[in-house]
Parts: C-alpha cells; sequence; structure tokens
C-alpha cells in the first residue's frame, strides 16, 4: 500500500517512476543554444557595424580637417590618407580597410583657395562576421558604410597650391 501511495503521489507530483529526471535540463540547454547563438551573433555584428561607423565617420572628419590645414593640395591628399588609415586602425580595421576608399572634391578651382570647401566623402564595407571565405566568394555579405564631411578652407591664408 505504501508503494502504491507513493506512486500515485509521483504521478500527481509528475514524476512517473523517475523516467523524465533529467529531460528539463536537456531541454533548457536546447532552447538555450536555438536562441543564445543567433542573439550573440547578432550582437557581434551589430557591434562591428558601430565599430565601422566611428571609424567612417572619424575619418571623414579629420581627412578633411588635415586636407584643409596642408601646405600644398598634394601634401593635403597625403595627409587626408593617413588620417583614414589611422581612423581604420583605431576602430580594428587595419588589414580590412582594403574595401575602404576615401574621395575629396573640392568646390574652388584650385582646391585650397581661400574660402572654398573641401569634402571628405569615406566608405567601407564591413565584412560579416564569422562567415566563411567559400560563402563570401560566391554572395556579397558585407554592410556598406559611409560618412562625408565638409570643411571650409580658411578664409583669411595665404593662397596654397
Amino acid at each position: 500500500m505504501n508503494r502504491t501511495v507513493r506512486r500515485a503521489l509521483g504521478r500527481l507530483r509528475g514524476d512517473a517512476d523517475g523516467a523524465e529526471r533529467g529531460n528539463a535540463v536537456v531541454e533548457f540547454l536546447g532552447v538555450a543554444l536555438v536562441l543564445l547563438l543567433p542573439v550573440m551573433y547578432l550582437v557581434l555584428t551589430v557591434g562591428r557595424v558601430q565599430a565601422a561607423t566611428f571609424a567612417v565617420e572619424g575619418a571623414s572628419r579629420e581627412a578633411a580637417r588635415a586636407y584643409v590645414t596642408a601646405p600644398s593640395a598634394a601634401d593635403g591628399a597625403r595627409l587626408a590618407s593617413v588620417a583614414v588609415a589611422l581612423a581604420f586602425g583605431d576602430q580594428g580595421f587595419g588589414t580590412a580597410a582594403s574595401g575602404g576608399a576615401l574621395t575629396l572634391t573640392c568646390s574652388a578651382s584650385p582646391c585650397l583657395e581661400p574660402g572654398g570647401e573641401v569634402t571628405a566623402h569615406v566608405r567601407l564595407d564591413v565584412p560579416l562576421p564569422l562567415v566563411p571565405s567559400f560563402v563570401r566568394s560566391a554572395v556579397p555579405l558585407s554592410v556598406p558604410v559611409e560618412a562625408r564631411h565638409v570643411a571650409s578652407v580658411d578664409e583669411y591664408a595665404g593662397r596654397r597650391s
């Protein structure tokens, strides 16, 4: 009788003679993996795109600033490209910045004409993380991030070439 009562109480509690024991842990691990892996990938991807956003914003700002303060247009182009490389390197895009591009446009005919404006446009293609190269060669898996900054050439500066 004692055994029958224990068995009935066990069935009421959902414990069918210990046959279900340990299934909650397995189910929790299965659900955690199914939910946790996509969320972690999303966080990783959003973090990488945010870093690229910081990189292109800083790169465009510093490239325009370096160009308008340079002594000549040739030096300005060189300093602007160095500023872009530094901004990309600060956010971890040092070697991956091959997809980055800098475009400088001027509003005046000699580019450093006093009172003119220089626009720096920086673009970076951010590859999605953890994607194998054979998949990347078949399907383009990158997010384009770009920024534009306009800097004015000092109106009271001397004319530079």
